[in-house]
């Protein structure tokens, strides 16, 4: 018997990838199984698996191909038509193990009833030398562009002390570094208590978990962030000093067309809010270019933000209508000028880097070694280490270096 997973998307599906492996592991014997799970957030996304699904059937004959992830949910025709697809599986039902016992199972479970986030139970993932723990799952709102809420359902957390025991295992087994993790993060502890937010579980965290080194957080909206999270960024050393924001635009009418819940001046307000509390944080965003409607001059604010709020690591996302949401039924920016401006926003981004990385040169920074002689610095700057160093360290070592050059999109430390 062998399980084989092909992942796509998001920091979240890299996890329950893991989850589902070692179910299948433990329940699906004999059978050669191959677990796809997609990513619906572009339709390149989807175009991306079914291509990688058909591959795999001519590679590996035989192999029985279970789909599962945002794409069977959303795009759950196109893959059930699949002559290669054995059967879908829905998001809300992936991560129980009885999923995987080895009978034909279809959809039992719709994800928009799902009212509570499964727990994660891992020790690690395999490959990577930090450690991500889902805490939250789906999302309430609806940005025009999205798709995912349809996904993955409505928001819902895992209590804390599921989420402090997952964490308390993954250091427990040498984990030194920790990713919270979720589809709207920010939202996290809402549906259980009112008063419980995200800053409230990073606090339960660290304090229950001292061997824990470092305490990371994936995307969040910066408008949600509650004043207990601001409290920990200003306290709470083992909470790494970088944030990436979903931003998606810097023009307030654009943001009203997106259905965003923030404004351009509350962006630039909350990077200067935490760079008050917690000097030297770094910033990524998630910028979407070309969004319906948008005119040269609503794009250049978006540009402009690169510089107001202090980006330096930008993932830019050149905008493609998703069938089905209302920004589809907008006016469409022509494809060649969304192109252009996506490759201006990445070039901003590009320089935005650089001078980050000037910045470090001659710094002493703390650097979780990662495999292929790499490793991530306190604000996830990437570090190539130098031979002899490489050769006294191993990945999930913590090492301090002194950094003595870059080469534009990397620090080095020999």
């Amino acid at each position: 018997m062998s399980v084989e997973t092909l992942t796509f998307g998001c920091r979240l599906n890299t996890v329950e990838s893991e989850v589902m492996r070692g179910h299948a592991l433990d329940h699906a014997s004999g059978r050669d199984l191959v677990l796809v799970n997609t990513c619906a957030v572009t339709s390149e996304a989807g175009r991306q698996a079914r291509k990688a699904i058909r591959k795999l059937a001519r590679e590996r004959p035989g192999a029985e191909i279970v789909v599962t992830g945002c794409g069977a949910e959303i795009e759950q025709t196109a893959y059930s038509e699949m002559p290669e697809v054995a059967r879908l599986v829905g998001n809300a039902d992936k991560l129980r193990a009885e999923t995987w016992g080895g009978e034909e199972q279809s959809r039992t479970r719709e994800i928009m009833a799902e009212r509570e986030a499964v727990p994660t139970r891992i020790s690690g993932v395999s490959g990577h030398t930090r450690a991500f723990v889902p805490v939250q799952n789906g999302c309430d709102h609806r940005c025009t562009f999205c798709v995912i809420p349809f996904g993955r359902g409505n928001s819902r957390s895992v209590p804390v002390d599921d989420a402090v025991a997952q964490v308390r295992r993954i250091v427990a087994h040498g984990g030194r570094e920790v990713v919270l993790t979720g589809v709207d993060l920010t939202a996290y502890g809402r549906d259980l208590d009112p008063d419980l937010g995200l800053g409230r579980l990073v606090k339960a965290i660290l304090a229950e978990v001292p061997d824990l080194a470092r305490l990371r957080l994936s995307s969040i909206d910066s408008v949600e962030a509650d004043d207990h999270l601001l409290d920990a960024f200003a306290s709470e050393e083992r909470l790494m000093p970088h944030l990436h924001l979903s931003l998606q635009a810097g023009d307030d009418m654009i943001l009203k067309r997106m259905k965003r819940r923030h404004a351009r001046a509350d962006a630039i307000r909350f990077c200067e809010t935490i760079r008050r509390l917690r000097p030297g944080t770094v910033f990524g965003a998630d910028l979407i270019a070309g969004f319906p409607t948008e005119t040269e001059a609503q794009f250049a604010r978006s540009l402009d933000l690169v510089e107001e709020c202090g980006l330096t690591h930008l993932h830019v996302f050149p905008y493609s209508p998703r069938p089905g949401t209302p920004a589809e039924r907008m006016p469409q920016v022509a494809p060649d000028i969304v192109k252009s401006r996506a490759a201006r926003l990445r070039d901003a981004g590009s320089d935005a880097l650089v001078r980050h990385l000037d910045g470090e040169v001659g710094q002493s920074r703390q650097v979780l070694v990662e495999r292929g002689g790499t490793g991530r610095t306190e604000t996830f700057t990437s570090v190539r280490l130098g031979p002899v160093l490489e050769r006294q360290v191993g990945p999930g070592d913590l090492v301090t270096v002194v950094i003595d050059g870059h080469d534009g999109q990397r620090l080095s430390a020999a």
